[in-house]
């Protein structure tokens, strides 16, 4: 495993997964799970049917994306809105029969497994992953870790030579780099003073990469550095040797490794322990329209000179 670049789940495992951040949510909207003398309270009644808070909870997991994008004191009041409205199109749906049918059987019945299968995750693979095995892993990739030298530094990007020539001038006269930046620069961190942060060298482009680790902390560049983006002016802030992050920076990076690890051993063991058949195994491997089969172009990363 490569040091810190971790991963969280993707693709349609995804989903499976708690992340703390998301129980936070919860939290600070007054969405956690009830306690169990609680779990029962009435938060809401829709004719004889009552509404509970650990109904409340249950919907607060399931409806975790789009409560996402609800500001943080409207969320439990969206949410009761929202059990309200399920609760009175069911009723509706039972007036008319339709929970009688084939297809709702069939249905209730995959809900029921797809239910399952969170409550199995959930339990047996997330509920796994101990503290105490997050600080193996990050001492494990500690113990691996190379220093490298890093520099701060900030640029201003302009278009001509004769705008940079003019940009250096004005810092000889006095003018804050910064500022400047936010007047001027036509990259993407001009706004916040061409704020370009630590990073170690092979980062940028060449030629910019080369100007920076040949300058000082405080020390602006004397003559513009032209690379593929424009002309830059470039000022040095520090320069220091990296540090693995703390391990509360990254714990839950981490936990999501060992939770992806622990689910893919979990698969194995459980597929090696059954006869799986695939009958539609033909269709599956038909290309999709206007797929040529060939591995899509990957698109260039963006040159962090350019910012």
């Amino acid at each position: 495993m490569q040091m810190f670049k971790t991963e969280r789940p993707n693709g349609g495992a995804a989903r499976l997964f708690v992340s703390a951040g998301l129980v936070a949510m919860f939290l600070a909207a007054g969405l956690a799970p009830s306690a169990p003398a609680l779990a029962q309270e009435p938060v809401a009644r829709v004719g004889e049917q009552i509404i509970t808070e650990d109904e409340l909870s249950q919907a607060a997991d399931d409806f975790a994306d789009e409560l996402d994008r609800v500001p943080g004191p409207r969320r439990r009041s969206v949410l009761i809105d929202v059990l309200v409205d399920m609760e009175l199109l069911a009723q509706a749906a039972r007036e008319r029969g339709l929970d009688e049918t084939e297809d709702f059987d069939k249905r209730l019945e995959f809900l029921k497994t797809r239910a399952l299968r969170n409550e199995y995750v959930e339990k047996v693979i997330v509920g796994a992953v101990t503290d105490e095995q997050v600080q193996a892993e990050y001492d494990k990739q500690v113990a691996g870790f190379q220093p490298e030298e890093e520099v701060h530094a900030r640029h201003i990007l302009v278009t001509t030579k004769e705008e940079a020539d003019e940009i250096i001038q004005e810092l000889k006269d006095g003018k804050d780099f910064a500022e400047l930046a936010k007047e001027k620069s036509t990259g993407p961190s001009g706004p916040q003073g061409g704020d370009l942060g630590y990073f170690v060298k092979g980062r940028m482009v060449p030629e910019f990469d080369q100007a920076v680790f040949d300058m000082q902390p405080g020390e602006v560049s004397e003559e513009p550095v032209k690379t593929e983006f424009g002309w830059h002016v470039i000022k040095v802030e520090d320069r220091r040797m990296s540090s693995p992050p703390p391990l509360e920076d990254i714990s839950e990076q981490l936990r999501g490794v060992l939770v992806r690890q622990k689910f893919n051993d979990v698969m194995t063991e459980l597929r090696d322990g059954v006869e799986i058949e695939v009958f539609d195994q033909a269709k599956e491997d038909e290309p999709a329209e206007g797929d040529t089969g060939g591995d899509a172009e990957a698109a260039p990363e963006e040159e962090p000179a350019q910012q």
